[in-house]
């Protein structure tokens, strides 16, 4: 019975692990090969084709921000590098020199922008492979406690318990590390806002995209909470929702600047 039990529990544990490492590759080439969101070509605001001369008010590459007009309206913002308007949190990449829609870094480890159409993969990436790190950590710490043991009493040669003693304390160390990114990032989705954007926003008395956490959650996973832990999203969902698009961003309207 006590065989059974561990030979089950080996193949229990074998099974979850190569169920993590498929989802880490899956979510992985999904932020790779998804493109982050690009402004459409010739993109205009709503607000130029009522006669507001964007090209004249070239705003800040960097800052989400408008200048008031004369007639007290505010002009929209406009890259000077792409030659093109900007739509709201949009931020231009000196990596990828374009600009990428709701932008929140580039990674240099998917060597991409992580922006509105990729970030949930993004995400999902860190989440699976923080799992598999805890896993591995886990199948390695009879070992890290063998190691402070008699020599008499160690099951492998001293080479290789020095050698699994040190993979433990990596795993350790990487899973402590992502468990803290995972944090910052668990931190900006339930605000609705971006790494680029909690720099932007310190003097803002309030954020106008922080539509409370839960339709925060919504922005980036979707409504279909069965697909939250799937690098895909319905069509429904895509549809409804403008956000995951990049464009459109629906704000509060009590927001106080």
């Amino acid at each position: 019975m006590i065989v059974f039990d561990s030979v089950s529990l080996k193949t229990s544990s074998g099974i979850l692990f190569l169920l993590q490492l498929a989802m880490i590759i899956w979510c992985y080439l999904m932020v790779v090969f998804t493109d982050p969101g690009a402004v459409p070509e010739n993109w205009r605001h709503a607000s130029e084709e009522d006669g507001i001369d964007v090209n004249s008010r070239i705003i800040s590459d960097n800052w989400d921000a408008t200048y008031p007009t004369s007639e007290g309206q505010r002009a929209q913002r406009y890259c000077s590098r792409c030659q093109n308007g900007k739509p709201p949190r949009c931020h231009h990449c000196s990596v990828c020199n374009r600009c990428v829609l709701k932008m929140d870094h580039h990674c240099v480890w998917v060597v991409n922008c992580v922006g509105a159409r990729n970030y949930k993969y993004f995400l999902l990436f860190l989440v699976y492979t923080f799992v598999e790190t805890v896993l591995d950590t886990l199948v390695l710490l009879p070992y890290f406690i063998e190691f402070f043991q008699d020599e008499g009493s160690h099951s492998s040669s001293p080479g290789d318990i020095a050698i699994l003693f040190l993979a433990f304390v990596l795993n350790l160390a990487f899973a402590l590390s992502l468990l803290c990114f995972i944090g910052m990032h668990a931190s900006l989705v339930t605000r609705n806002t971006t790494s680029i954007e909690v720099h932007e926003r310190r003097n803002l008395v309030s954020w106008k995209y922080d539509l409370g956490w839960r339709k925060n959650l919504e922005q980036v996973f979707g409504t279909k909470k069965l697909l939250w832990f799937l690098p895909l999203y319905s069509t429904e969902d895509l549809h409804n929702i403008g956000a995951l698009h990049g464009l459109e961003f629906p704000t509060r309207s009590d927001a106080v600047v």
